[in-house]
């Protein structure tokens, strides 16, 4: 078994990860759609993107001055198993990890009242942000495998869970969804976006199947309704940056989850900014 020392190195090493470093079927999507772009002006911003990627990888620097905040998937093996003690030690690692990538001081002190208006003031250690509740799943491999995502303020501010009356067709949530992503893409400014979309039962498990979506996505492997997506809102022209061209949206990652007989689907889209998701993934169990 692991030690608590070493899992809190593990930790604290994959959180700098994924707050500095693209993952290689990102840095291919962006090479792609270099090639392609026709507009000089969003060739530019694109090249710039992955220009500051490689920046940030060789230095293990943040990616953007919005470090964002750490949300957690955690997948655990039909016989691993994980403990209280695990659990604490993760937390630690992501802690020490905010402190050496280092993660902007944007925590809240205060009782609830004080966080919600502000009025307790900045944290300034970066360990003060909080991560998000852990999100546990199950896998098939006897491992226990922790994903780490750095989500932003921009996406969190122009994402969207709401209902959608299906009309016992998929294309209307189909419409939907792009008609969401449109509005949000526009208005986000730094793209290009991923899409990262949920289909669920109910808010929470929308946003859960979004977040797993995250996890699960490759930038080189579009579903046929994942790639209608992206080509939909791409043909609006919005563009890196709101620049106009080619590429509005890299890719889109979409996880359905299981439905209800009913009218509705409950629908999660978080449009992902230039730089998300920034992720990593480690395992912590012995092999």
């Amino acid at each position: 078994m692991m030690t608590n020392a070493q899992i809190i190195e593990l930790v604290k090493n994959t959180l700098v990860s994924a707050g500095s470093t693209f993952k290689q079927d990102k840095k291919d999507a962006y090479k792609r759609a270099i090639e392609v772009e026709s507009n000089e002006k969003a060739k530019w911003v694109l090249q710039t993107i992955l220009d500051n990627a490689e920046a940030a990888e060789t230095n293990l620097s943040p990616l953007c001055d919005d470090t964002g905040i750490p949300h957690l998937v955690l997948e655990v093996g039909d016989n691993a198993a994980i403990s209280g003690n695990m659990l604490k030690a993760i937390r630690t690692g992501v802690k020490e990890g905010l402190r050496i990538l280092p993660g902007r001081p944007m925590g809240i002190i205060g009782n609830d009242s004080h966080r919600i208006d502000q009025s307790g003031g900045l944290n300034p250690d970066p360990a003060g942000v909080e991560q998000a509740p852990i999100l546990v799943r199950e896998t098939d491999n006897d491992v226990v495998r922790l994903h780490i995502m750095m989500f932003g303020g921009g996406p969190a501010i122009r994402a969207k869970t709401y209902r959608v009356f299906h009309k016992h067709s998929t294309q209307v949530v189909l419409d939907e969804i792009v008609k969401w992503s449109k509005e949000a893409v526009s208005l986000l400014g730094c793209s290009p976006c991923t899409l990262a979309v949920g289909v669920g039962r109910s808010h929470f498990e929308a946003t859960s199947m979004m977040v797993q979506a995250l996890v699960d996505g490759r930038y080189d492997q579009q579903s046929e309704m994942e790639a209608e997506i992206t080509r939909r809102v791409n043909e609006f022209d919005i563009g890196p940056l709101g620049l106009h061209g080619n590429t509005s949206v890299l890719a889109t990652f979409m996880k359905v989850g299981p439905q209800r007989a009913s009218g509705v689907r409950i629908v999660c889209v978080r449009p992902c900014c230039c730089f998300e998701p920034r992720i990593a993934s480690v395992e912590l169990s012995d092999e």
